[in-house]
């Protein structure tokens, strides 16, 4: 049974009582490329692949799919063990790398832009590292080539410490999983409080254990010694929303600064902030999020 529909309208139906902006855009087909569940909407202009976050499915991306399928030919992927999607064994990230260049070579893709939220964005910047000549940019929504505050953790300490974020997300039961999906919505994840009540419970729908391996995969990440390698464009998007800096003093602009510092090495990096937004920037700013990226991908795909 393809279930596409029926979770869009569920995510659609959960959003109304809620008040967020989810839709129910309808797919021209779906399909799965290695360990990726493909959602493809549109067939002209620019490829676009969307990459969603931890324990989050396409529906994170359905305003931009529904913003883009007319002029772009959009590719809204989930990861293996996120939303219902059965989860695989083995490197996660690595998995998805290839699956992402299995992507591109069986669509024959000509320079698609990626552009990835939060771990997704880690993978889109992963994939630039591995593969710029296949890609014409990266968007990387709060997604970082290491986790915040872990930047000066040398490389010999990262498995443990990836070890201790997967013991600490993978214990407990689903009931716990579902509170510790809401209260990071509450807490990080969005503004609005009915709507991180809503996207909780969609992220729920995904797979705890899968949730923790990747968590820990990131972890144990460090992709700054090779950003150098990345050819092609990047823009990183930085929400900020004030009340959450108001304690440590911590401005937009030095933020902004923070996320330029983590990406040193990338030859063509821009760095957007998107104030008023926490980490789901295209849900908590759905028009702004637009304006950047229909500005980059014009940029990019400038002759």
């Amino acid at each position: 049974m393809n279930w596409t529909r029926p979770l869009a309208r569920l995510a659609a139906a959960i959003c109304m009582v809620a008040g967020c902006t989810v839709h129910a855009v309808e797919t021209d087909a779906v399909f799965d490329v290695g360990t990726m569940h493909v959602e493809r909407h549109g067939m002209r202009g620019t490829a676009v692949i969307l990459i969603p976050g931890l324990a989050s499915g396409a529906w994170v991306w359905e305003d931009v799919v529904a913003a883009l399928r007319g002029e772009h030919r959009v590719y809204a992927i989930t990861l293996a063990g996120f939303d219902g999607r059965p989860a695989v064994k083995g490197d996660v990230l690595a998995l998805a790398n290839r699956s992402l260049l299995e992507l591109i070579a069986s669509e024959r893709l000509e320079k698609p832009v990626l552009v990835g939220h939060s771990i997704g964005g880690t993978l889109a910047l992963m994939f630039a590292e591995d593969h710029s000549e296949r890609i014409a940019g990266v968007v990387a929504v709060d997604g970082l080539p290491v986790f915040p505050s872990t930047e000066g953790v040398p490389a010999a300490q990262r498995p443990a410490l990836a070890e201790r974020i997967r013991a600490q997300l993978a214990a407990g039961s689903q009931a716990d999983f579902e509170a510790q999906q809401l209260q990071y919505m509450r807490r990080i994840g969005v503004v609005a409080d009915d709507r991180a009540t809503a996207l909780s419970k969609l992220t729920s729908r995904s797979d705890p254990a899968a949730t923790a391996e990747y968590a820990a995969a990131v972890m144990a990440l460090d992709l700054r010694p090779r950003l150098g390698s990345i050819r092609v464009p990047v823009m990183e998007v930085s929400p900020y929303y004030a009340n959450d800096y108001a304690a440590s003093a911590i401005t937009e602009a030095a933020k902004t600064a923070y996320y330029g510092a983590l990406l040193t090495g990338v030859a063509k990096l821009e760095v957007v902030s998107v104030p008023g937004a926490r980490h789901f920037v295209m849900i908590d700013q759905p028009e702004a999020f637009m304006r950047v990226l229909n500005r980059f991908l014009r940029e990019v795909a400038a002759p």
